[in-house]
Formats: C-alpha cells, structure tokens, sequence
C-alpha cells in the first residue's frame, strides 16, 4: 500500500493508455490500422526509458491498449496482431469477459516469494539475538555476518523482530502482499500468477505491482461508441468522486463537464446509498439477535464475495440489501427504461459485480475515476473552462449517503437509521479495511466474539476512496469526502426524498 496516491511512471503510462483508448473511439476511423500507431505515441523516440528496451516497452503498452478495450492478452507462444478482434468490440454492448484482473507475464518482474532476508546492516554483534530466537536453527554466523538457511526457516520473523539494528528485512512480492485472498502465487518461470478461483477482483495487486505488469479490463471504449450511435446515457457517479478530477473539478461542475463527454445526465450514487442504509438499518433490527447473531454490510462487492468464498457457513449474515450501484441503477432506469446506464467509481470490484447476468440489464457499463480521466483528456475538457451557467447542483443524497466511501461510513450510516427509528437500541458496531482484516473479522464473528454487532467490511485499506481506479491520495479523498458529507442539506438516510419501490433482494453471486 506505500505506493499509493504517488503519481510514478507506471501511473503515468496507465493513463495516457486511457486517454489514448478514448480518443480512438471518439475519433473512430480504421481501428486496425490506427491501433498500431498507438504504443510509438505513448512510448515515443528510440531509447527506452523504463526498461532493458523500447520494443519490451512498446509490447507491454500493446497488451495494456487491448485490455482497456476490453480484449484478451494475446498468447506469448504466437503471433497475433494487437488490432485482433478490435473491429469485433467497436460495439455499444459488451460485458467484461473473465479474467477481469490480467498479469502481462512479460511485464513481470518474477519477484521472489515471501522470505526474510539479513541485509548489509548486519554488524555481526555478539549477542546475536537472531540465532538465539530461531525456533528452526535456521540462521548461522559466517565470518561475522548472520546468514539465514532459506530450506530451514519457517518465515516466523522472530529474527527480524529482535535485531537491534533493523537488519533483517521481510521481502515479498508486492503483488502479494496486498492480496487479501492469497491468491496469487508463482508460476514455474517465477513469474506472479492469478488464482482466479480465489480472486476476487479488488484490484489491489494492480495498483500495488512497481512494474504495472497486472491489468483489469475496460469498457470506454464501449461505452464511447453508445454514446455515438446517439444512445442515451446516464452516469450515476459514486460517493469517492468528490475530488477525485482535481482542485477546481467541483461537484457543481461534474454534470456539465460530463455532458461535454456525451453524457445526457448525471446522478449521484449517494442515493441508492440512502436507500441501503435505511433497508439495513430495517434488516438489522428485525433479525439481529433474533433471527441471525450478527449483520454484516453488503455494499462492498469484494468483501461480500470473499465471505461467500471463505466462509460459507456464516455468509447469509451479509445484508441482502442491494448495493447502491444497483440500487440507484434501477431507480434511474425505471424513469429511463431505454437509457443505458454507466456507473462511474473507484471499484475495480464493481466491474465484475456489473457483469453478473442478475445484475446486466441494471448497469451496462463500469468504468473506473481514472477511465473517466482518460476520457476529459481524449475531449480536452478542463473544469477551469466550465462557466457559473453551466454548474448543475448535485444535491440528492444525504450526508450519511455520501460518507459511504470511507471506511466506517456505510456503518455510520446504518447506525445514524437505527438511532432514529429506535433511539433506545444499543448498536455495536465493527468495522474492518483490507481483505487481510476483514477475514480476521469474519473469523472472530464466526467464532462468536461480535454476536449482535453491526459489522462493515471493506476491501481497500481506507474505503472506496481507496479503490483500485482513484486518481487522488487516499488521506487526501477522506478529508473530501467528509466535507462534502458535511456540507449535505440533510443528514440522516431518512431524510432522503426516494423511495424504495423496488426489490431489494440480492441477486445470488455468480
């Protein structure tokens, strides 16, 4: 997680591939041959700049322009030409194909697995706390230096733990390291590997890998060619957006630079937020500790995927509640039944939850804040141009809705409902960050520490405004996304002027 909110090369290379990928659609024209063109204007002159070689740097970039298409990785083992299929997805229409979350194998670094390692620090002292603590016998002193047996070390970190000066380091693929699901491992040339079977597309490992060699799918350019065919779309926006285009992107301004992309609306997802809110609120009082000995959230998709994966037994605790995604999706659509409907957030997650068949005639197209970058970028769009007459307000969801980006806000939210519908409830409440964190929770709730507790689970460390596709600091989006809470006309979910009139059933995860 040290990487974030630090704009580096591979961030750098990621969005000029979006704004490049918009301005093809945009532009339209001969796909094929236009496509080719694209990695020498991303990655011009003759000298490369951030690998062994300018061909290995153009080739990454390739791989990358077909999967923010929304394209498969091309087989290493045999031709294909990067335009493959290219024509075949200039579509209005298309759902992302699985894997969503790709690793260019020849980006990868083949970083080693996870091992302790004694570093130059080492002064050879006398005490040697390190061997004297090894449960394994695992590390010898050579020619004053201590030297870790990697066949006998069980990667406790006791040695590491009691060495005065800080010598011994844990190195581990970072890619790794930010899974919460351990689903990544190495394939038999070292190279990281995904098991999508334990994968739940939160995205971390993509935005935490130094070589940007791991890459999700897109749809802009879908997306771009509704827009085109003169199909009406409207984007419902996610609460983390606040902030996240910049100083001078406010939120009067989203609507109007929105429309300048060939949006016809815009709607805050805070809405649908409200509306989870108060059905978990209802949810809660109803069958905790009556009917179930605890409640869990279900706005994230990646924390409510991996108690269905990890812990079966206890994952009909997780809220049936509809995500506000789908929420405001059907909301907008049952005014609008011919409009296709984008959800614009920072979830890599939302991508795959958009993609289940209970769920794509509600939400046709998820594109991420950094997607929606590329985007302003393909059209020139700047906020500073937007006039005083074209600011739309955005004043549709309460504070406790919009507060559903940063962690502990979706439980705030809930308990804020259950205070006013029932004042002299006592509510607990538990919130966990990171996948990592979010099992040890489970754990505990299975085992019966949080027994009529409200529980939140969130998959990036820090809340959506975390997600895999922001573009701002993590700390710096939280302190954003406050304010603007704060500056709401209304508070609490109650207060909200939309009605449930839809069902609230979660569709079974696919």
């Amino acid at each position: 997680m040290k990487m974030r909110g630090i704009y580096s090369s591979v961030t750098d290379i990621r969005r000029k591939v979006f704004t490049e990928v918009a301005r093809l659609a945009y532009e339209g024209g001969d796909y094929s041959a236009k496509i080719g063109d694209l990695p020498y204007k991303i990655v011009p002159g003759s000298e490369a700049v951030y690998r062994e070689s300018i061909f290995l740097e153009r080739a990454i970039v390739e791989e990358r322009l077909r999967l923010a298409i929304g394209l498969p990785l091309r087989p290493i083992d045999e031709h294909k030409s990067v335009s493959e299929g290219i024509e075949e997805t200039a579509i209005a229409e298309k759902y992302y194909d699985p894997p969503l979350v790709n690793i260019i194998k020849f980006a990868c670094n083949a970083c080693p697995e996870a091992h302790y390692h004694v570093t130059d620090c080492c002064q050879g002292c006398l005490a040697h706390p390190c061997k004297e603590v090894c449960p394994k016998k695992a590390i010898e002193i050579i020619h004053g230096k201590s030297v870790i047996d990697q066949s006998k070390c069980i990667k406790c970190g006791r040695c590491a733990g009691v060495c005065p000066y800080g010598a011994i380091n844990k190195m581990e693929r970072p890619c790794a390291a930010a899974c919460g699901m351990d689903a990544i491992k190495s394939d038999e040339q070292g190279r990281a590997e995904i098991d999508h079977d334990k994968c739940v597309s939160c995205g971390m490992c993509l935005v935490n890998c130094p070589f940007g060699a791991i890459v999700d799918k897109g749809q802009i350019f879908q997306l771009i060619h509704a827009m085109k065919t003169g199909k009406k779309v409207i984007a419902i926006v996610a609460p983390a957006f606040v902030g996240q285009f910049g100083p001078k992107a406010s939120p009067e301004k989203l609507t109007a630079a929105m429309k300048k992309l060939g949006f016809d609306s815009v709607v805050e997802v805070a809405i649908g937020a409200d509306l989870c809110a108060i059905e978990e609120a209802k949810d809660f009082m109803r069958d905790v500790p009556e009917n179930q000995p605890f409640m869990a959230t279900s706005c994230c998709p990646a924390w409510s995927v991996m108690a269905k994966k990890l812990f079966p037994d206890i994952a009909q605790n997780i809220s049936m509640a509809m995500t506000p995604m789908v929420l405001t999706a059907r909301m907008v659509k049952k005014e609008n039944p011919d409009a296709y409907i984008a959800f614009i957030g920072p979830c890599a997650a939302k991508k795959l939850e958009a993609s289940r068949r209970s769920i794509r005639s509600d939400v046709d197209f998820v594109l991420t804040f950094e997607e929606l970058m590329g985007m302003f970028e393909a059209k020139d769009v700047k906020f500073e141009d937007i006039t005083d007459d074209e600011k739309v307000e955005l004043n549709e969801g309460t504070g406790d809705g919009r507060i559903f980006a940063v962690s502990g806000g979706v439980a705030k939210a809930v308990s804020d409902v259950i205070k006013k519908l029932d004042p002299e409830r006592e509510i607990k409440v538990e919130s966990a960050q990171g996948l990592r964190d979010c099992r040890k929770l489970l754990t505990l709730a299975k085992a019966g520490k949080y027994n009529g507790y409200l529980l939140e689970g969130m998959a990036c460390p820090g809340g959506c405004v975390a997600g895999a596709g922001t573009l701002q600091a993590v700390e710096k989006s939280t302190i954003l996304v406050n304010k603007y809470a704060k500056d709401a006309d209304k508070q609490n979910a109650l207060e909200t002027e939309h009605e449930i009139t839809l069902s609230f059933n979660k569709p079974a995860e696919e």
